[in-house]
C-alpha cells in the first residue's frame, strides 16, 4: 500500500528517487501486525538528511515502536533546493507525519537531532494532542555564533558558507548532509530557533534532553535552555560523553536508544496504553540498547 502524500510504500524505506542523494530517502519502520500502542516521529537536522538518525529509528522500530523518519523538504537533494526552503515548509511536512502517526497510534513520542529537537518542540506546543513525549538530540534553539549577527548583510554579498554536516567522532558514519549551508534557509532557521525559544515555557510533555561533550556545532548552553525553560514536569538529563554533534550515528548512540525506550516505556504506562516489556539502563551508561518490545 501506498501514500498518498509521498508515493512511497508503506512500511518500506522509499524507492530511489534520482533527485535525492543515496542515503538521505525517507524511511519507515516495518508495519505491524496489529495497531502499534507507541510510535515516534524522528526529525533530522538543518542541511542533513533521515540517514542522521535512521539508526536510531531502525533500533526503535526493532523493539515494537512504529517509526517515521521523513526527509525534509530541501534536504538530501541540493544545496540550492534547501535555499528555496524555510522553516514552515520544514514544520508543515513533520506535523503532516505526525498526524498520520497519530492516528495509527496510542501514544506518539517525537524525537529530533539538533533543528530537528527545534522543530519536535514546536509540534509540542502547537500540537500538544499528538505528542506525548519529546526525545531530543542536541537540540538547535540557539546557535551562540556571535557572527549571525551580520547574516541579513551575508545574505546579500554571498549564498552560502562552508558547512558543519558530519561532526561525528567515530570514524566512517556520515549524515549524507551538504557541505555547503545556504544562507537565506539560514536565516529562516534562526528565525524558527527564536520563535521556539519564546514558546518554551508551553511546552509541558515529558522530555529527554541528550547532549555531546564534543559537539562542535551547537553550544551546550542550547540544550540546558531547554532542560530550564520548559514547564515539563519530567526532564531527563542525559549526557553523552563520547560524541559529537551527530550523535545518533556516535560512539554514545546505544545510549540515545537506550534512553529513548525508557521513556516510551514510561510514558506508554502512564497514558494507560498497555505496559512494555522494554528494558532500560541508567543515565550516564554506555549499555547496548535493550532488545524487549515496547508496543
Amino acid at each position: 500500500m501506498r501514500d498518498p502524500r509521498t508515493g512511497r510504500r508503506r512500511g518500506r524505506p522509499s524507492a530511489p528517487d534520482p533527485l535525492v542523494v543515496a542515503g538521505a530517502q525517507p524511511w519507515e519502520g516495518p508495519p505491524a501486525a496489529h495497531r502499534p500502542r507507541v510510535g515516534a516521529l524522528l526529525l533530522h537536522g538543518f542541511t542533513g538528511s533521515p540517514a542522521s538518525v535512521r539508526p536510531w529509528g531502525e533500533a526503535l522500530a526493532s523493539a515494537g515502536l512504529h517509526v517515521a523518519v521523513p526527509r525534509l523538504p530541501g534536504h538530501g537533494t541540493s544545496v540550492a533546493d534547501l535555499d528555496r526552503t524555510t522553516w514552515h515548509d520544514w514544520y508543515a511536512l513533520a506535523r503532516a507525519d505526525l498526524l498520520r502517526l497519530r492516528e495509527r497510534c496510542d501514544v506518539v513520542l517525537v524525537g529530533g537531532l539538533s533543528m530537528g529537537g527545534a522543530l519536535a518542540l514546536r509540534l509540542a506546543v502547537h500540537e500538544a494532542a499528538s505528542v506525548d513525549a519529546l526525545a531530543l538530540v542536541n537540540p538547535a534553539v540557539l546557535l551562540g555564533d556571535p557572527r549571525l549577527a551580520a547574516l541579513p548583510l551575508l545574505r546579500l554579498l554571498r549564498r552560502d558558507v562552508p558547512g558543519v554536516a558530519d561532526d561525528v567522532v567515530l570514524e566512517g558514519r556520515t549524515e549524507v548532509g551538504y557541505d555547503r549551508v545556504p544562507l537565506r534557509a539560514l536565516s529562516s532557521f534562526v528565525g524558527l530557533m527564536a520563535g521556539v525559544r519564546e514558546e518554551l515555557p508551553r511546552v509541558r510533555q515529558p522530555l529527554l534532553v541528550a547532549s555531546s561533550a564534543h559537539d562542535r556545532v551547537v553550544p551546550t548552553s542550547s540544550a540546558a535552555l531547554v532542560r530550564t525553560a520548559t514547564s515539563s514536569r519530567d526532564v531527563r538529563d542525559v549526557r553523552l560523553p563520547r560524541s559529537g554533534h551527530v550523535a545518533t550515528l556516535d560512539h554514545d548512540a546505544p545510549l540515545v536508544v537506550a534512553e529513548t525506550l525508557r521513556l516510551a516505556r514510561d510514558v506508554a504506562g502512564s497514558t494507560g496504553a498497555g505496559s512494555t516489556g522494554a528494558g532500560s539502563t541508567g543515565a550516564g551508561s554506555t549499555g547496548a540498547a535493550p532488545t524487549g518490545a515496547v508496543a
